[in-house]
């Protein structure tokens, strides 16, 4: 079996072919969008290539094509002599990764569905605009204050309008760029409130997202990251697996006789972990009768309310991957089981 290795750009990518025994068969540069063609014009192979934004389209195009497919982390390419002794160029990797391929089964991350990645694309575009909106609010908040002035508070949706009322109230004019900055806002909120729509149709929609929305505090948002993180539940043995995937488990930093637990590894995908903090930041203050809830409580007397809020997510990331796993929903007298 041959053994092709891709080093993936955003223009151009450069292959390098080996056959079993080591040896360099073939060596080009071609348009990266040609790939799934070149792909499938070959014979049963081993593709590898490194993660990049373009690595898992090109992996759908070769498992197509009928080729053993591995996306090596971008962490690990490394190790397997990719950048040695300080040169590094597009050749050269993708000649080390072919190599190491020959002698060695490469490990691969995981390969999300299509629509796991549809549905990841669709709620970043929806983080983009809300990001957006918070740096035009924070710059007109920024101006506010060389004036001396501060309007009442509120939520980011009635900030353009506040602001033209605190203006009409004390008799003055908003500069042109502040006005500019304001009609910019409302026309993103006009559209973060589409994708909210959106993605509340698409958690609708979905049987999984459904379960998972009767745990307190997780709304459409929570729901579809979760579930397009995850992709495949049985990928996972355990809670805690998925718990410690996602970065909301302590790390370690033992030697010898020194042991030492240190904050949660924040591994895994970081958009994933702050809506989980979200959810349980709301399921404090919306259900604070709810067993979890309470057991979060207990632990804030004890560490304080920021740790016992980050425990309450790693439980809730538990609870969630139990539902999606029994298909059941969520049971209040279950919240303090241990995962």
């Amino acid at each position: 079996m041959k053994h092709v290795a891709i080093d993936l750009g955003g223009r151009e990518s450069q292959m390098c072919v080996r056959g079993q025994d080591g040896t360099i068969l073939d060596e080009k540069r071609v348009f990266t969008k040609s790939l799934p063609k070149l792909l499938a014009a070959l014979e049963a192979s081993t593709v590898i290539v490194e993660t990049s934004a373009e690595a898992f389209r090109v992996a759908d195009a070769a498992k197509q094509a009928g080729h053993r497919v591995s996306v090596v982390p971008a962490t690990l390419v490394k190790q397997l002599g990719v950048g040695a002794r300080g040169v590094k160029t597009d050749r050269r990797d993708a000649q080390a990764l072919s190599l190491a391929s020959c002698r060695m089964e490469l490990g691969s991350v995981h390969i999300p569905s299509e629509s796991s990645r549809q549905l990841k694309s669709i709620c970043g575009s929806r983080e983009a605009l809300v990001h957006t909106r918070t740096l035009l609010i924070n710059n007109a908040r920024g101006w506010l204050r060389t004036q001396l002035m501060r309007p009442r508070s509120g939520r980011s949706e009635t900030f353009a309008a506040r602001l033209r009322e605190h203006a009409a109230t004390h008799g003055f004019e908003l500069p042109t760029h502040i006005e500019r900055d304001l009609i910019v806002i409302e026309t993103i909120n006009a559209q973060i409130k589409a994708a909210d729509h959106q993605l509340r149709e698409l958690a609708g929609n979905n049987e999984v997202c459904r379960r998972l929305m009767t745990v307190p505090g997780v709304g459409a948002v929570t729901a579809v990251r979760f579930f397009a993180a995850i992709d495949q539940v049985s990928r996972f043995p355990t809670a805690h697996a998925v718990q410690s995937y996602l970065g909301l488990t302590p790390g370690e930093r033992s030697s010898s006789e020194r042991k030492q637990l240190t904050g949660i590894t924040k591994a895994g995908p970081k958009a994933v972990r702050w809506t989980l903090i979200q959810a349980a930041l709301v399921a404090r203050r919306i259900r604070p009768n709810d067993p979890m809830v309470q057991w979060s409580h207990q632990i804030e007397q004890r560490r304080g309310r920021f740790i016992a809020v980050v425990a309450l997510a790693r439980k809730m990331a538990g609870i969630l991957y139990a539902i999606w796993r029994d298909a059941t929903t969520y049971q209040p007298s279950r919240g303090t089981t241990p995962a």
